[in-house]
């Protein structure tokens, strides 16, 4: 587990209560999650590498550090993870976002491919895999898998709220990818739904049912 980081942070914490709140809309439910993906996002990118510059103050010469290395990209999987975009893109804006969208196949339960769209030079960018649920793990497994299997070799996870065992599985299928949540809870039901977790995120995020 010792790739595996929980985001304690006061105002992500705060903000997760409103976004678990069954009586919250989806117009302010969108808001939040962008909000506490921006502030995840924040600590995700925390070891980005630097390099010195020089420039020219108004007042003087100077030298300072501006990001170098490897280019960034967002992977949101389709369709929950969209909603996690927005706010990383307002800390990043020159991050180039692909999407993967999967599907659980009703007979053999495993994820199934529909849509994958990468950038181009997938191979050689930092990815961030967004979703905001991790619950079983098997869309996120697939999803890096997928992934990988295109030439990635630089990929995060990060997901709002996760269950144990989801977290456990993508240890397991995949122990080089780091795994960002805010918060890691009691575990799956029945339908695996975590609990207590915040319902179907892609509903409560576009009004589905």
């Amino acid at each position: 587990m010792e790739k595996v980081f929980v985001m304690d942070h006061p105002l992500i914490q705060h903000k997760l209560t409103l976004i678990r709140n069954k009586n919250t809309g989806s117009k302010e439910f969108r808001e939040v999650v962008k909000e506490i993906s921006m502030l995840m996002g924040y600590e995700v990118t925390r070891n980005l590498s630097l390099e010195e510059v020089e420039i020219e103050t108004p007042v003087c010469k100077t030298k300072a550090k501006v990001l170098s290395g490897r280019k960034l990209g967002i992977i949101p999987i389709l369709r929950a993870g969209l909603g996690m975009v927005d706010g990383m893109l307002n800390l990043i804006p020159a991050a180039k976002v692909g999407h993967v969208g999967l599907y659980r196949d009703p007979e053999t339960l495993e994820p199934v491919e529909y849509y994958c769209k990468l950038p181009a030079d997938v191979e050689e960018r930092d990815l961030i895999v967004v979703d905001p649920m991790l619950a079983t793990g098997g869309s996120a497994n697939a999803a890096i898998q997928f992934i990988k299997d295109r030439g990635a070799t630089s990929i995060k996870l990060m997901c709002l709220i996760a269950a144990p065992e989801g977290v456990k599985a993508v240890c397991e299928a995949h122990p080089d990818v780091e795994i960002y949540v805010a918060a890691i809870d009691e575990r799956l039901n029945e339908h695996a739904y975590i609990i207590p977790g915040l319902g179907d995120a892609g509903d409560r995020l576009f009004g589905t049912k």
